[in-house]
């Protein structure tokens, strides 16, 4: 198996299984943007959204909120790879939109809790399951050892882009 190039090399050059995959990726995105994701959205959440002027990075910060919350604005810029200013900003703009609250944490008042403001829990929980609906339809229809394949991949793939 080819190994991925390190820092200052060059990259490996795709054969053609690679470019099958290459070119299915493309397939994928007008279904994560745009008016996609907007028609996917329930209100209040896409009207939050839209009247804050809030963008699909202020919208990554959600779903972490979904599965574990209450987060430290350092977590969360932990979990999406972002600066500290960012993860604040981006915090920022959904607490003013009132999608999410912010508050001290009592074990240690100079960190900061974020959690899901309860209103916009039920709406961002339809929106996620509406997006990963063709996801976990293609993972049911996979046996659990290309299940797990395809989640080391995704996993894999992730990693790589992060470290970019």
């Amino acid at each position: 198996m080819p190994q991925p190039p390190g820092p200052g090399k060059p990259p490996r050059t795709p054969d053609a299984d690679d470019l099958v995959l290459v070119g299915l990726v493309p397939l994928l995105e007008p279904y994560y943007r745009g008016a996609a994701v907007r028609d996917l959205m329930p209100e209040p959440l896409r009207g939050a959204m839209e009247r804050h002027q809030l963008t699909p990075r202020h919208g990554a910060v959600l779903p972490q909120l979904l599965a574990a919350q209450p987060l430290t604005v350092g977590e969360i810029a932990q979990r999406l790879q972002v600066s500290l200013p960012t993860a604040s900003e981006l915090v920022g703009g959904l607490s003013r939109a009132g999608i999410v609250e912010r508050g001290e944490d009592p074990a240690n008042r100079r960190r900061v809790l974020v959690r899901l403001a309860e209103a916009y829990r039920r709406p961002l929980e339809t929106f996620v399951a509406r997006r990963a609906e063709p996801l976990l339809r293609a993972l049911d229809g996979l046996t659990p050892d290309q299940r797990a394949g395809f989640v080391a991949g995704l996993t894999a793939w992730v990693r790589e882009v992060q470290r970019s």
